[in-house]
């Protein structure tokens, strides 16, 4: 599914399974793709961006005027489109799109510097999110990674009280969110960190943390989705021997953390790296901010 002139899809979020969804991309827009009437604009998160300096814009400098979507989940029971953009925080768009509501730029005092990834609770429907560094804003990923940042937080906006509290610190560029069917607990990705955390929220640990995934294979994890089955869809990357350069894979991990799938994507995207790979209906949905499009494979 080509954007032109759009690039950099990063996050997809549907309405119905293999139905209409939504996608953010560089220049500030969210996407609404509807077969088969194809792609239309439906919000925008920033209130300073104009068609003239932004449409079709890749230029990472006008990221704070036009905005900068990237993680999306939607809410089919409020049908409400949640949005992590990277310069405006936590934002919130109804069915009628255009700009997007703001609602969340700090936590406990400290402001957003890059938000990344969401997803929503399927029971409380409350929003699990991540700010990516505390130090570095996206137009300065590359310095996080030489830095090995580790600034990343986990957070939790309560959609009953509109409060937002911090869940879990210090994290290597936290990049992907993802609930577990059953609310027990939530994961967070650290794209340095080459790991994947997970915080529970209910039972006997709740309130506390362990490593979920560590595998000296699965590099620079990256977006994580839930399937209908409620194992997990994970965008991550392997080390190619015969060149040692990286190369992008999906991921499938069950709700024990073990692997059961690594699919190369070598073939379609080369060295690009994916953001995120999700399973909807009949068809796997793979996006990147490394392209112009969005991929849909046959299961």
């Amino acid at each position: 599914m080509a954007l032109r002139p759009s690039f950099g899809p990063e996050s997809l979020a549907f309405e119905t399974p293999g139905g209409a969804f939504y996608t953010g991309v560089n220049d500030g827009l969210v996407l609404r793709y509807q077969p088969p009437t194809g792609w239309t604009t439906f919000a925008f998160t920033s209130p300073n961006r104009s068609i003239a300096l932004c449409n079709g814009t890749t230029d990472p400098d006008k990221g704070p005027i036009c905005g900068r979507p990237l993680g999306l989940a939607y809410s089919p029971f409020t049908k409400l489109l949640y949005i992590a953009d990277a310069y405006y925080g936590l934002l919130v768009a109804d069915s009628n799109g255009r700009l997007a509501t703001q609602i969340a730029t700090s936590a406990e005092g400290q402001p957003f510097v890059v938000c990344n990834a969401l997803d929503i609770d399927p029971f409380t429907g409350n929003i699990y999110f991540t700010d990516a560094s505390a130090v570095y804003d996206l137009r300065n990923s590359s310095k996080a990674l030489l830095a090995n940042d580790s600034t990343g937080r986990l957070l939790k906006y309560d959609v009953r009280t509109n409060q937002v509290t911090v869940l879990l610190r210090n994290l290597s560029v936290a990049v992907g969110v993802a609930v577990s069917k059953d609310g027990g607990f939530v994961l967070v990705s650290e794209f340095v960190g080459n790991r994947i955390r997970r915080y529970w929220l209910t039972g006997r640990n709740a309130g506390t943390s362990d490593i979920f995934l560590s595998n000296l294979n699965i590099l620079r994890p990256n977006n994580i989705k839930r399937t209908s089955l409620g194992d997990f869809l994970i965008a991550a990357a392997t080390v190619r021997q015969d060149s040692q350069t990286l190369v992008p894979v999906r991921v499938r991990v069950n709700e024990l953390g073990r692997i059961s799938a690594t699919v190369s994507l070598e073939a379609q995207y080369g060295s690009t790296l994916i953001s995120e790979a999700q399973q909807s209906g009949l068809s796997l949905y793979v996006s990147s901010r490394g392209v112009n499009f969005v991929g849909v494979y046959t299961l």
